[in-house]
């Protein structure tokens, strides 16, 4: 079974891309979605993350608020590693049951791990190949205030601290430009899922 880590910058359209891949029979797996789930309450992390950055993140149903927590660690470097120490074991521990889980029933399948840093992490060594999705950077920010309460000033700082595309460019396998059309995407997402279906079979 092939491990494939797919990664690039805020709003560069990572998602998209994974969707393609599920589409053509991937096992998809988000890094954020875990996260999410991370969080949940009944959850250690969940435990860990209210004793560490205070039991007022707690809305009334008894959830961490997650726009709270953002707000409280993205202006901090140090605050948003300790909570990346928190939340990264648990998304990797869940991360290797579905891989595993999925090799069982699919011996010659594809499993594609979507996440921001796995590059600045080094969780991109534990895939068999990259695919880094990338588009400029102007437009990453005019895509990226589209979504609900996106403010350019809080867009514009999550970039300034994730490594520049370019230095990403030197760790990939494959490269997909997602500047243009969406069916421009789709074209170059097949071919790199043909090229996987090659290394694979």
């Amino acid at each position: 079974m092939l491990k494939v880590g797919l990664t690039g910058g805020l709003a560069c359209g990572k998602t998209f891309v994974g969707e393609a891949l599920a589409g053509f029979g991937c096992l998809l797996i988000q890094a954020d979605v875990l996260g999410h789930e991370a969080l949940e309450p009944g959850t250690d992390v969940y435990s860990m993350v209210v004793e560490e950055f205070g039991k007022d993140l707690v809305t009334e149903d008894g959830h961490i608020s997650r726009p709270a927590l953002a707000a409280r660690v993205f202006a901090s470097p140090e605050k948003l590693a300790r909570l990346n120490a928190l939340v990264h074991p648990y998304v990797l521990r869940r991360e290797d049951e579905l891989i595993a889980e999925y090799a069982a029933r699919e011996p010659r399948g594809i499993a594609v791990v979507e996440a921001a840093i796995l590059i600045e992490t080094g969780s991109y060594k534990r895939f068999d190949k990259l695919i880094l999705v990338t588009c400029p950077e102007d437009q990453q920010v005019e895509r990226a205030l589209r979504r609900s309460g996106a403010q350019e000033v809080d867009v514009r700082a999550r970039l300034s601290r994730q490594m520049p595309l370019a230095e990403k460019l030197k760790f990939a396998d494959f490269v997909i430009d997602t500047s243009g059309e969406k069916g421009d995407t789709l074209r170059q997402t097949t071919a790199v899922y043909q090229a996987l279906r090659r290394i694979e079979s």
